[in-house]
């Protein structure tokens, strides 16, 4: 589990590509302080496992499954990464519950400054935009941002010049892919009440329905 805190930017060493999947050599400084083989680390956002250390790098396997999901297999060595180790019992919680587990890529589509903020806004497909909110949370390659406007295409969020600094959304520009995970609360409660793909609830909240599932 993640906080969407991103500790510091790595840089992508490596990509051994094979038929459906990658091993990525990642350098970073912060997270080895206490890193070790098998300990989770969020890579833009996705959960990767430190399979082998050397020094200030670590591999990581990556599955079809999660080339198919994330933008991770568009990425080429000498890129900048958001990296960001498993929360601690004792840390602090300073962003949102991030699992790790992408729903999806979304594009870019502007980055407009607004005085000491900047203004981004990134298409996504239909089926995650139905689960953002405005004033609600959103992982955007792992980082942890508050939604400041939805539409029926795009959502936009705005971003403090410490959160752009310390991450790679200082690097993006319009038409770039980044990984999107949505809130884990507001995923549990759309399939707690049926949602379907293309339509609205399915059915009301009534007395009934709460006893059913032991409310």
């Amino acid at each position: 589990m993640f906080t969407g805190i991103i500790e510091e930017i790595g840089i992508l060493k490596e990509v051994r590509k094979s038929a459906h999947s990658f091993v990525l050599t990642i350098k970073g400084s912060v997270i080895f302080d206490d890193l070790r083989i098998g300990d989770s680390v969020a890579v833009n956002g996705v959960c990767l496992t430190a399979a082998r250390l050397s020094s200030n790098t670590f591999q990581a396997d990556v599955m079809h499954e999660t080339l198919n999901r994330a933008s991770l297999g568009a990425l080429h060595p000498g890129a900048f990464v958001n990296l960001e180790r498993a929360m601690s019992a004792s840390g602090r919680f300073g962003g949102h519950i991030v699992s790790g587990h992408i729903d999806g890529v979304g594009t870019v589509k502007s980055i407009q400054k607004d005085d000491n903020a900047i203004w981004y806004t990134i298409a996504a497909e239909r089926r995650i935009l139905r689960g953002i909110v405005e004033k609600g949370s959103i992982a955007v390659d792992g980082i942890s941002l508050t939604v400041a406007a939805v539409t029926a295409t795009d959502f936009s969020l705005s971003a403090i010049p410490h959160t752009v600094k310390s991450t790679i959304l200082s690097h993006k520009k319009a038409g770039d892919p980044v990984n999107l995970e949505n809130d884990l609360v507001g995923k549990y409660i759309e399939k707690l009440l049926h949602v379907h793909s293309e339509g609205p609830v399915s059915g009301s909240m009534t007395t009934e329905f709460l006893a059913k599932f032991g409310y």
